[in-house]
């Protein structure tokens, strides 16, 4: 059998390596050192923000974000639905509720209309959007809304680094952004994430928590509880070298996006996540629905062929307010990250993804569909 393909792939080269046995060398192993300094000092640059505290996962960001927002116990967040457990995991962390929020068709991000909605019509302490498969979500209208109800709004651009909304970067938007370097994520540090403001008070007590809260003093002295997230250098020297490939990878993905649909997206019943003309998609996953009522074939038939041929694909995230661990949190909208689910599913999509490999994926899927 051919060599498995997988969803999301590290796409690593010998540069990287270079970097880290570079980082070594120095004799910076230790936490910090020169190397998270200066990623710190380009992730912010990238992300179009003044301030960014490299971490050790995008869900420590998000965590230290809800925070240093002061949403603790007691506080209501609305969180996008369809997305990755995390944002709402990180909401349960600092004992908050969430009130899951539904998705717009235009983008299958986070709906303005319903957060609007939940905003008039019960109280809500902050609000998550989160920029699905690399898409930002609506932040011209979010932030208004936000604005003039006087909520603040965090960012998870886990899978965004690299994409636009209205000609900014994916990151600028909001209070406070979030980006992970997971190991399938645009850039990697093995493991790894961040957080990205202009808040420079939000940045120091974000960075304080991510080192057990220590206060500055000789001895070691706590105020506050605190938590072991910061990154190490010798990954940060990782992440810096990812960086600067930065634009290859973005446009590898894009490049595959516009592929499968001038491929797999001429058939009837078949479509792919939209692009609103305010955006520039990373496209971290190409991601598309499947109506079985015109294809005769549902996207399961689809995933379990393609799996059978050592291909990974996977049906888009369940929406959480559909998860057993969240079934009686609230929930506001009609049900549109229900039908994405049911008929959704995501191809592979890594930067180190050959054209020979991505032409026999959409082979075998048209077969299917066909």
């Amino acid at each position: 059998m051919a060599a498995k393909i997988w969803l999301s792939p590290p796409d690593v080269s010998e540069n990287d390596l270079e970097a880290i046995i570079a980082a070594f060398r120095s004799g910076w192993v230790a936490p910090a050192g020169p190397e998270l300094a200066a990623f710190e000092a380009e992730l912010a640059e990238a992300s179009g923000r003044d301030f960014a505290v490299a971490l050790s996962s995008g869900t420590a960001a998000l965590h230290l974000a809800l925070i240093a927002l002061g949403i603790g116990r007691g506080h209501r967040v609305g969180v996008q639905s369809l997305t990755f457990a995390a944002s709402a995991n990180a909401v349960a962390y600092v004992g908050a509720q969430p009130v899951f929020i539904d998705s717009e068709m235009e983008s299958w991000n986070l709906s303005p209309e319903y957060v609007d909605l939940a905003l008039a019509t019960q109280r809500l302490d902050a609000v998550i959007a989160v920029d699905l498969y690399g898409q930002p979500a609506n932040y011209s209208l979010l932030s208004s809304i936000c604005e003039a109800h006087g909520v603040p709004l965090i960012s998870d651009a886990a899978e965004s680094l690299g994409a636009t909304h209205a000609g900014r970067r994916a990151g600028s938007f909001g209070a406070v952004a979030a980006l992970s370097f997971n190991g399938n994520k645009i850039i990697t540090t093995s493991g790894g994430g961040a957080l990205v403001t202009d808040d420079e008070r939000m940045a120091g007590h974000a960075r304080k928590l991510a080192t057990q809260a220590r206060e500055p003093v000789v001895h070691y002295e706590h105020t506050e509880i605190g938590f072991n997230y910061r990154m190490s250098n010798l990954l940060a020297a990782l992440g810096r070298s990812q960086l600067s490939d930065l634009g290859r990878r973005v446009e590898r993905r894009r490049d595959h996006h516009r592929f499968y649909q001038e491929t797999i997206g001429t058939i009837d019943g078949v479509e792919f996540m939209p692009e609103p003309e305010t955006n520039r998609s990373t496209f971290w996953l190409s991601a598309l629905t499947i109506d079985p009522d015109v294809t005769g074939v549902d996207r399961e038939a689809v995933r379990s062929t393609l799996d059978a041929e050592n291909i990974e694909a996977r049906p888009v995230w369940k929406p959480m307010h559909l998860q057993p661990v969240w079934e009686r949190a609230p929930f506001v909208g009609d049900g549109v990250s229900d039908r994405i689910f049911e008929h959704g599913l995501c191809l592979p999509s890594g930067s180190s993804l050959d054209d020979e490999d991505r032409e026999r994926i959409a082979d075998i899927v048209i077969s299917v569909l066909r």
